[in-house]
Formats: C-alpha cells, structure tokens, sequence
C-alpha cells in the first residue's frame, strides 16, 4: 500500500473548506494560525500557568468544539448547512472574522505591560474577544449544527480561561487595582457594563 499525498490533501481541504466563498474563512484562519504559530516564536515566555488538572475546565470544551468546528466532523456525518448566507453574507461574516482576528494581533502587538495600553480599555481579555468574535461568526456562516456548536464551545472554554486568568491577574497586580480595573472595563463584550 501506498502513501498518496493527493488523498490526504483531499481529506484536508474538503467540506466548507473546499468551497468558495466559505473558503475564505479557512484561508483566514489557517493564515491567522500560521502568523500566530511564528509570532511566538518572537514573543515573551509565558512565566505563569494554570495549574494543569485546572486547567481541563476551558480544555476540555476548546477540544470537543474544535473537533466539531472541522468540516471532517460534518462530512463524517453527512451534515448539510441549515442555511445559506449567499456569496454577499459570507463576505461580510468573513468581515466579522478577520475583524476579530485583527483584534487578535492588535492586543498582540500592544500588550505585555498587562493593562495600561488602548486596547486594555475595551477588554480586559481582548485576545479572547477577538477569537470568540471570530470563532462565532465563522460558525454561523458555514451554518452546520456541529461548526456552530464546536464555535459555542470553543467560546466558552476561552470565557472559561479568561475567568480563571482574572484570579491570576488579582494576584500579580493587587486586589484593589485590578478589582478597580475591573469595574471599570467589561472582561469579554466591549461595551457592556463591567462586572
């Protein structure tokens, strides 16, 4: 038996994926992945972790969504769109996603002095805003049960992490300043009232 690349690509790049407009989503997000894989490369060490047995409660729901997220899960099951958004909808759903991923790289780029930058007046976790952002409007474009729920999920791990990150947070810069942060900027949702 023989290894046949073509197959495997094929495999690979199948479903929602291998169709245009919706295309475009994954050509976001695979460049999204490759620049934030290389970014880190560059980037400070992360000194701090949650403790590894914690840390399965925003895991666990970002591995089960983001096998629910593929197209392989919905051509396994041979599932079809519940809607269709039209060339025009996709491209604004992919608006909604490069918009979050944006966001992603401008808190990126301007964090590391933890909250005294300009994006850190919107959110206090603007990189998981941008992915939640991303994530959810990829999910209702491609429009499949399972890409919608594995985008939920995926979100709710990292609303998960970011809850866990705020105890972290209290603890490097003190109760009081980052409390006072914290009821002054939303955590997730720009705009809404703070906690």
């Amino acid at each position: 038996m023989s290894f046949d690349p073509h197959a495997l690509l094929a495999v690979a790049w199948s479903g929602w994926t291998a169709t245009w407009p919706t295309q475009l989503l994954a050509i976001i997000w695979i460049a999204w992945l490759i620049s934030w894989v290389v970014a880190s490369f560059w980037s400070g060490r992360t000194q701090k972790h949650v403790m590894t047995w914690d840390s399965q409660a925003y895991r666990i729901p970002i591995l089960v969504g983001g096998i629910l997220f593929t197209p392989w899960t919905a051509q396994v099951l041979g599932e079809k769109p519940l809607w269709q958004f039209g060339n025009l909808g996709i491209y604004v759903l992919a608006a909604v996603t490069l918009a979050g991923i944006s966001f992603t790289w401008w808190a990126r780029i301007h964090l590391g002095r933890f909250w005294s930058n300009s994006i850190t007046r919107l959110v206090r976790h603007p990189i998981y805003t941008g992915l939640i952002a991303g994530m959810l409007a990829t999910g209702v474009a491609v429009g499949t049960v399972t890409a919608m729920l594995g985008a939920v999920l995926i979100s709710l791990g990292m609303w998960q992490k970011a809850r866990m990150e705020e105890g972290f947070l209290t603890n490097e810069l003190g109760a009081d300043a980052y409390g006072s942060y914290c009821k002054r900027i939303p955590m997730i949702v720009p705009f809404l009232p703070p906690r």
